[in-house]
């Protein structure tokens, strides 16, 4: 059974995202597009636009073109959209690269990305120069100065003069961000112009943002949700963006009083904070009308603590990075919104609940994987046509590894992954990676990774470990601490006989899964 979207479909232009997004930049020339939140600096949508220009062409001039790729390892800043735009506007295509991560984890996307350029801020470059020198990468560029690096500035000495570049937006590439998808360690997601814009015009008539709305920017860009549901859509509605480059909640609550906040894209995290912290008291937070949460589950009971507190609306999307990523997402019309759910279908998508089993379609109520289907399902992941293949079938369903039902109404409800990636704050953890790292300590002789809840974070990673000399678990978790950024840590530790595994070798995680709630409810 194919489930439909219960709005009409929308009319998707075929043009590149970056006119698209800037369509208001004339009209709202003096409005405040972004501005940076610890300092106030603030860059107006004139400003923005003429910013745009001026550094594509100065990348124009060092030879960037069509197809090459620019990686950005920052966190928010108000200049994070200049530079996405401007190679954006010349038909590159942007890397956008975890500011936690590790030389390594840095390296390996910059390799597998094939990026010429990287983007980064004093404060990481040291990594970014170890990556970047693994990467082959040919120069690179940072916001501020540092030593061994051309300064962002420098590049809006530029003369504004960009080429006209031939895009064709379905199959043309524009960002690149990694995800681990179903399974596995992070690969490239390409997304088209199509895709993103496609995704802007599904959303603009459930997500009402007005050009009156001030957002916060406190997820991070580098990641589909902030990229695209905070940054780019807000541009395109002629919102204003406060940015903030790390989420301190103090900073946080100070910023909504200061700049009146009204809309904000959150994770469960923030509204555990927002629901329990006695800090927020001190704070006018009056300006909030809407809070949405995506990335993670959310509990009912904690979506109504935050509404009651704040006295605003909450409710819940879903999507993917590999969906640009919003595929469902309640209407803003308190009537409609039902807080358990991730909402219905947005416009132009269709789903469907199957039996990983048997292959069968469910109906109503009945619990299965998600699939969906629409314009904004990437063109496929870089470099692996058999994880596409795995992902998106010969009919262009992208199977999500999510199990999902939906109800009379047409609202979805997720509840359980198929997939086993842990979330960890919203970030997604990929097991298998973690047990390669556990695997090279010399005192481990088997290893395994699950989920185990946590009310502040989700879930954490916790490691199994047959041990083949002696080892204390707290020097299992340093060891895995100065292999993988930080969200990566493994959090707790139990030492066991065995691993269990299928007759082929595969680590059977569900079991372990499996006893460990039966522990935890004892």
């Amino acid at each position: 059974m194919i489930y439909r979207s219960p709005y009409p479909d929308v009319q998707i232009p075929e043009m590149p995202l970056t006119p698209f997004v800037l369509r208001k930049a004339q009209e709202l020339a003096t409005k405040p597009a972004l501005i940076d939140g610890p300092t106030g600096r603030t860059l107006t949508y004139g400003q923005l636009a003429g910013a745009i220009r001026l550094v594509a062409s100065s990348l124009h001039k060092r030879g960037f073109g069509k197809g090459d790729v620019f990686a950005i390892y920052s966190p928010n800043l108000p200049e994070y959209a200049i530079a996405f735009h401007a190679v954006a506007s010349l038909g590159g295509i942007v890397t956008t690269a975890n500011p936690l991560y590790t030389a390594a984890e840095l390296a390996h996307q910059l390799k597998d990305a094939n990026a010429k350029y990287l983007l980064t801020i004093p404060l990481f470059l040291e990594n970014a120069k170890e990556a970047a020198a693994e990467a082959g990468i040919e120069e690179i560029f940072v916001f501020g100065e540092a030593e061994g690096a051309t300064p962002f500035a420098s590049l809006l000495q530029g003369d504004g003069v960009v080429p006209e570049v031939e895009i064709n937006p379905r199959e043309d590439v524009v960002a690149l961000p990694y995800s681990s998808g179903t399974t596995g360690l992070p690969k490239g997601v390409m997304l088209t112009h199509y895709n993103l814009v496609s995704n802007i015009c599904q959303t603009e008539g459930i997500e009402v943002i007005r050009d009156t709305d001030v957002l916060v920017g406190v997820l991070p860009f580098y990641h589909i949700y902030g990229m695209m549901v905070i940054l780019n859509a807000s541009l395109y509605h002629g919102a204003t963006v406060v940015t903030m480059p790390r989420f301190d909640l103090e900073m946080f609550l100070e910023l909504i009083q200061k700049y009146k906040i009204s809309r904000m894209h959150l994770v469960p995290p923030i509204l555990l904070a927002l629901a329990k912290h006695p800090m927020v008291d001190k704070y006018d937070l009056s300006s909030v009308r809407m809070i949405i949460s995506g990335a993670a589950p959310l509990g009912e009971e904690l979506a109504t603590a935050v509404r009651e507190r704040l006295g605003c609306l909450v409710k819940q999307g879903y999507g993917m990075t590999e969906t640009s990523p919003v595929t469902h997402v309640n209407p803003d019309d308190p009537d409609k919104i039902k807080v358990a759910s991730v909402g219905p279908l947005v416009p132009n998508t269709e789903a469907r609940i199957v039996d990983p089993a048997t292959g069968q379609d469910l109906g109503p109520n009945e619990r299965g994987e998600l699939w969906v289907r629409g314009p904004q399902v990437m063109k496929g992941y870089l470099n692996r046509p058999d994880a596409t293949t795995q992902t998106i079938d010969s009919e262009g369903w992208l199977h999500t590894g999510d199990v999902a039902y939906v109800d009379e109404d047409g609202y979805f409800y997720v509840v359980d992954r198929v997939k086993e990636l842990i979330k960890y704050k919203g970030y997604q953890v990929a097991p298998a990676e973690l047990e390669a790292v556990l695997l090279s300590h010399p005192a481990v002789a088997d290893a395994a990774v699950i989920p185990v809840p946590d009310e502040e974070a989700g879930e954490i990673p916790k490691a199994f470990i047959v041990k083949k000399a002696d080892v204390t678990a707290e020097e299992i978790m340093a060891y895995v601490a100065k292999h993988v950024a930080p969200y990566k840590k493994v959090r707790e530790v139990e030492f066991v006989e065995s691993i269990p595994k299928s007759p082929s070798g595969k680590i059977l995680r569900r079991v372990l899964v499996e006893q460990e709630r039966m522990k935890r409810e004892q």
